[in-house]
């Protein structure tokens, strides 16, 4: 067994700094450049840590699902997230986790997820009612009807006035969340510092937000019974205990952020990937109108529309909603391949480079959604990854299909989408804010169909 020095990787002199600053600057590609000149197992050093980074699908399932009790996340992660989440499951480890995840899975099978389709269907409904032809912010469309989406499901209440102060704050809180995450500590929000008052603000709005629902909730003498609320409310633990006041709202905001932020990016990317290809898009169409026939699309349409669904994983390959940003500790030793990795390293992974890997996925830049058709090949079982892998797989992954295969038919009879302006443009960058948006403001031309 060789030891985790000897591993291959990038060197820097002034303790790594220069290459977290690096990886700051453009997260993305310097994995990129690091995993296709260093090779699937690569090692360099920031200050005191070791980080490992792994870019092959087997190196993944052996550290994620064979090795997975030696790992737990890298704190700084839940450091940043538990400001607004709390200790929610995203967030926790060990005995309080496996307690959580434990009562949520019960909410999230995809038999429970589909009852949740009308309200999707729903809420999707009415915001592209309100939504003219002609040039279109998809940004900002999605955004807010993701939004209504997570809200009437998750609260059976449509988006607010203040629907675009809390998208406004979802926003701040993702781009200053990516800059923290990349400070070797962080101080107090108290503080009379720059940007501090803006994030206090921020939270303020999602915080208000979320638990004007829930205190609704307990003085309705009439209270839903079929949204995720209820669902949280009636959860009980094998013991009889449910959710104390806390988890609950600790649940509630990691349901709504990441219901609605990591939706709305794929929509975006989707979009975009649609109206740059018309012939799959064209294909889409022809699918929605054969099988729908113009009524409305229901949970038991989906396993019909199997083109729809494939554009979403074709374009989730391309654009991955969570594209870098997985990282872990080991708490033990770890067996990576030929060598050892010692506890207390990092363990790096980050979807955007697997799924742009020429052995798993041929022409990995180009747009082919019958990667996914029934009959063609499946990558190997750790390429592609948009929900993670392992036990701490995304509890939301059929929740989140549910959502945009129903918004996609919907959209679909509805609209044609192509390039705004004469379709010459340079596509958008993207740009990693712990979610994966466009760099600038994506418009698209929406033409009724």
């Amino acid at each position: 067994m060789r030891i985790a020095s000897e591993i291959p990787g990038p060197r820097s002199k002034g303790w790594g700094i220069p290459l977290l600053r690096q990886l700051q600057r453009d997260y993305l590609g310097t994995s990129t450049a690091w995993a296709r000149q260093f090779g699937d197992l690569s090692t360099h050093r920031v200050l005191w840590e070791q980080v490992v980074d792994l870019s092959h699908p087997e190196l993944l399932r052996q550290v994620l699902v064979e090795q997975a009790d030696r790992l737990v996340r890298w704190e700084r992660a839940p450091q940043v997230f538990s400001q607004v989440m709390g200790q929610s499951v995203l967030v926790t480890e060990g005995a309080t986790w496996q307690r959580q995840r434990r009562m949520l899975q019960a909410g999230f099978t995809p038999k429970r997820v589909a009852g949740y389709g009308e309200l999707m269907v729903q809420a999707a409904t009415a915001a592209l009612a309100n939504t003219p032809p002609g040039v279109t912010d998809v940004d900002g469309l999605f955004t807010r009807l993701t939004m209504d989406v997570i809200l009437r499901t998750l609260f059976s209440a449509g988006a607010p006035a203040s629907s675009a102060e809390a998208a406004a704050a979802v926003k701040h809180l993702g781009e200053n969340g990516m800059r923290e995450m990349f400070m070797l500590f962080t101080l107090p929000d108290w503080l009379p510092l720059p940007g501090k008052a803006a994030k206090r603000h921020a939270k303020r709005v999602l915080f208000d937000l979320v638990r004007g629902h829930i205190s609704r909730r307990r003085s309705d003498a009439n209270p839903p019974a079929d949204d995720l609320l209820a669902m949280l409310l009636a959860l009980r633990d094998e013991d009889g205990t449910g959710l104390t006041e806390q988890e609950m709202l600790d649940q509630c905001m990691v349901t709504f952020l990441a219901g609605h932020d990591t939706s709305a990016s794929s929509l975006i990317w989707w979009s975009w990937c649609m109206a740059s290809h018309p012939r799959a898009q064209q294909q889409a169409l022809d699918e929605v109108d054969a099988v729908l026939a113009g009524r409305a699309p229901t949970a038991a349409d989906v396993s019909a529309l199997p083109w729809i669904t494939a554009t979403f994983k074709e374009s989730m390959r391309l654009y991955p909603p969570i594209a870098g940003l997985m990282t872990r500790r080991a708490t033990a030793p770890l067996t990576v391949g030929e060598y050892q990795i010692p506890a207390g390293a990092m363990v790096r992974l980050t979807p955007w480079v697997l799924h742009r890997d020429a052995r798993w996925f041929p022409e990995p830049e180009a747009f082919r959604p019958e990667r996914w058709m029934p009959q063609a090949e499946p990558p190997p079982r750790g390429a592609y990854l948009p929900f993670g892998l392992g036990p701490r797989v995304c509890l939301g992954q059929h929740f989140a299909m549910l959502e945009l295969q129903l918004t996609g038919a919907l959209l679909l009879q509805r609209f044609r989408m192509d390039l705004a302006g004469n379709g010459q443009a340079p596509g958008p960058v993207p740009k990693l804010s712990v979610t994966l948006r466009p760099a600038e403001p994506l418009s698209l031309m929406f033409s009724p169909r």
